[in-house]
């Protein structure tokens, strides 16, 4: 705190300067959150996504449509915008006609979708308490009773197929055989190229009626996004000439991702008006990119469970050693992390799942090499941030009490 200043003035500059920014018009035009009017470049599939559904508006039941591309390819803007269209234009026309998104990492349940959905059919129930079997049947006689064709859009679909198994789909498709008045359309959102092959095949037919392919940007397509996006979301003169080349260049080097784009953006941004910089330059970039990356890091970490923890650790300690570590080396050291924990361990082959793991996650690198006449193991690395790692995992007591030793 400035010397003389009392906490009272500190916090008036503070919000003043909040109020009067010099680099944002309105900073929620650059947030994951917000649906645009248009989506440039997606015009495609788009079209073809209001095509489909579009006959709900006679009261026939769509296609099912399974949609995927990679994280950031604007499913879920199309998706949402698609729905927001189709509103209107039922409401216009006085059509019967339901479109609700769930996203199903965040209604993790089948109990929380099942709620979400009948919520838009105007059928409260408690958060807890009835059994899912009862939703069910509630679900079934709200369509029935609404007569309405039911558009349900499930995001991150692979997240519950994952955590829950595909019952909820299945039984959602089933219930159109059972309607007389009413029917039920899914539109399934995923980033998980293979997940329709994992579904039981009576789903994986009915799913599959329609497939949209959301391809990843290019750097010069996420150029165009973000000028569109900045036009609006900061103030003239705000960026520099080489913020925006450079946060497109970023983004398209990790599959075109458009959410990544606008959050380094946005970031970049906020670090200019915290320092009360003139304008947005490239280091505020890369000073936003070192940030993102550790914000990621921190969160994914610190939702691990307890030995998928000790596992990282264990490669930590073995990383910090030698440079790289082997599956071997790392369920020795996990072990004696263990013992001196005094809590039950895990199996080799379930270590060596739980690395394969944290190798999705982008948090290790795991590749298979050959030992020669001794076989094959996994020579790992770590693939991101030491400092943001260590940082999740000091946030557990537990882990905490071994990661001096």
């Amino acid at each position: 705190m400035e010397s003389g200043k009392s906490q009272k003035d500190l916090f008036e500059d503070l919000f003043s300067k909040a109020l009067q920014s010099r680099i944002f018009i309105n900073r929620e035009l650059l947030s994951p959150d917000y649906v645009p009017q248009t989506l440039p470049f997606r015009e495609e599939q788009l079209a073809k996504l209001a095509s489909i559904l579009s006959v709900s508006l006679k009261n026939e039941r769509p296609n099912n449509v399974f949609i995927y591309g990679l994280t950031g390819t604007g499913k879920t803007a199309a998706v949402k915008l698609v729905f927001k269209k189709l509103k209107e234009k039922a409401d216009e026309i006085k059509a019967n006609v339901v479109a609700v998104y769930v996203n199903t990492r965040q209604k993790d349940t089948e109990y929380r979708v099942l709620a979400e959905v009948l919520d838009s059919l105007g059928v409260k129930v408690p958060f807890t308490g009835l059994s899912v079997s009862e939703l069910y049947n509630r679900l079934f006689k709200a369509v029935q009773n609404k007569g309405s064709i039911t558009i349900v859009a499930l995001d991150e679909i692979d997240y519950l197929v994952k955590k829950h198994g595909d019952d909820l789909l299945y039984r959602l498709l089933r219930m159109n055989s059972e309607l007389q008045r009413g029917k039920i359309t899914i539109v399934g959102i995923t980033n998980d190229l293979k997940l329709i092959d994992s579904l039981d095949p009576r789903v994986k037919s009915s799913l599959g009626e329609e497939e949209i392919v959301f391809p990843p940007y290019d750097a010069e397509q996420l150029k165009k996004i973000l000028e569109e996006r900045a036009r609006l979301a900061f103030r003239e003169g705000a960026l520099s000439p080489e913020v925006i080349p450079l946060c497109a260049a970023l983004a398209a080097r990790e599959h075109g991702d458009a959410r990544k784009a606008l959050d380094l953006l946005r970031t970049a941004g906020e670090i200019a008006e915290r320092n009360n910089d003139e304008k947005v330059e490239t280091r505020h970039v890369e000073m936003a990119r070192n940030q993102l990356e550790h914000d990621t890091v921190e969160a994914i970490v610190s939702t691990l469970p307890l030995h998928s923890k000790l596992i990282l650790l264990a490669t930590l300690k073995i990383i910090e050693e030698k440079g790289k570590a082997t599956t071997g080396e790392v369920y020795s050291k996990y072990l004696d992390l263990v013992k001196k924990l005094g809590i039950e361990y895990i199996t080799s082959r379930r270590a060596t799942d739980i690395i394969s793991e944290l190798d999705m996650l982008g948090i290790l690198d795991a590749r298979v090499t050959s030992r020669g006449r001794y076989g094959k193991t996994k020579t790992i690395t770590l693939q991101t941030s030491k400092e943001a790692v260590l940082k999740a995992l000091l946030k557990d007591e537990l882990i905490g009490a071994v990661i001096n030793e």
